[in-house]
């Protein structure tokens, strides 16, 4: 008896055949760029019929100047806001954690949309410092708000709230998720090397949140793109304390459980992807920059804001900046700018709001939201 051959699976339409050598051996190891950092996209999406309903936001108490960072390390407060534009940073308390600042911005939000939390199906959390390696922090936030929900962390590090906004809207478009909390936050002085001034300046701790609700087919993400380049994961990165290096009393000793980060690279990509995301945003729409409503940039550094701002001609009363008060939050970057600017009467109903997150692995997420 004879066989012929299977076919292989169909393919479906819009797709292409993988070239034979798409896929390595097993016994091969993974390719690495010579270039970091160099990989970019062109693959967009839309997604509507999604509205923001509320948002909120927490930062705790403790401020810490550049005058204290001085006191203490020896830093120089001029170079700081020269190299970043961050005047001061809010740190959290020893008893506080990650969890903690999600909880806040979540009640926060809940409060602002007038909701019956009984009524969250879903809980998805931005981070990238969560409490522990397990359980997530999401299943943390999710018991001290005792919701009934689903609760998932998604990790992109700064880019983490634009991957869980993408992420539970595709629940509410669907309707799979009837209302959907959403929030972004890191504590990232317990991650930075106190002492180093190239870092540990640069971030501070806080949380925001949003809630998702189905909205009018005009609402939702007119366009979005999440894009990664790991082969840049490199440029910012905490070597040690993972399944691949688990901590040892020597990594410590080096401060090799830290975030470190090649600052100048990081820099250069940064402006890179967010003038390129952003401008492909306005070409898929046939969108203008006097289109758009209010640019909320993750609030990483003041020159990469400027810098992307003045190629891609964003006026200065279109961009939402804070960072000079609370530093890079990470994942609680933007939706925390997003709170301070609906606050301020900056976003209603029916503008057009782009937002773009980027940093370690390397990720981005932008997007152009129809509030």
């Amino acid at each position: 008896m004879s066989y012929e051959p299977h076919p292989g699976p169909a393919i479906p339409p819009g797709l292409t055949p993988a070239p034979s050598s798409a896929v390595p051996p097993a016994t091969a190891l993974p390719a690495r760029s010579s270039a970091p950092g160099k990989r970019t996209s062109r693959r967009t999406r839309s997604l509507l019929g999604v509205q923001v309903l509320s948002c909120g936001a927490y930062v705790p108490d403790l401020v810490v100047s550049n005058e204290e960072l001085a006191t203490r390390f020896g830093f120089d407060p001029e170079w700081i806001v020269q190299r970043s534009g961050i005047v001061s940073r809010r740190h959290a308390r020893p008893d506080q954690a990650t969890s903690d600042l999600c909880v806040e911005a979540a009640r926060k939000a809940i409060r602002a949309a007038r909701v019956n939390p009984a009524d969250i199906d879903l809980l998805v959390v931005g981070t990238f410092t969560p409490d522990y390696s397990c359980p997530s922090t999401a299943c943390l936030v999710q018991d001290r708000l005792d919701l009934d929900c689903a609760a998932v962390d998604v990790q992109a590090a700064c880019a983490g709230f634009m991957y869980a906004l993408v992420t539970a809207a595709q629940y509410v478009a669907t309707g799979n998720s009837r209302l959907a909390l959403v929030i972004g936050g890191d504590c990232n002085s317990r991650v930075t090397n106190p002492q180093d001034q190239k870092t540990a300046p640069l971030f501070g701790d806080g949380a925001g949140a949003v809630l998702l609700a189905a909205g009018e087919p005009h609402q939702g993400l007119l366009c979005y793109q999440l894009g990664a380049d790991g082969s840049g994961g490199c440029l910012l990165d905490r070597p040690s304390g993972g399944t691949k290096n688990p901590a040892t009393p020597s990594d410590i000793e080096q401060g090799r459980h830290y975030l470190r980060m090649d600052g100048r690279n990081v820099f250069k990509w940064a402006v890179n992807v967010v003038t390129d995301s952003i401008g492909l945003m306005l070409e898929k729409t046939g969108l203008r920059v006097d289109d758009v409503s209010l640019f909320v940039l993750h609030q990483a550094n003041l020159r990469i804001i400027h810098a992307a701002a003045e190629q891609l001609g964003i006026p200065q009363d279109k961009l939402v900046v804070n960072l000079q008060k609370y530093g890079n939050t990470s994942g609680g970057s933007i939706p925390i700018a997003l709170e301070e600017a609906f606050e301020a009467g900056r976003i209603r109903r029916g503008d057009t709001v782009l937002m773009s997150g980027f940093g370690a692995g390397l990720t981005w997420g932008t997007a152009l939201f129809r509030w």
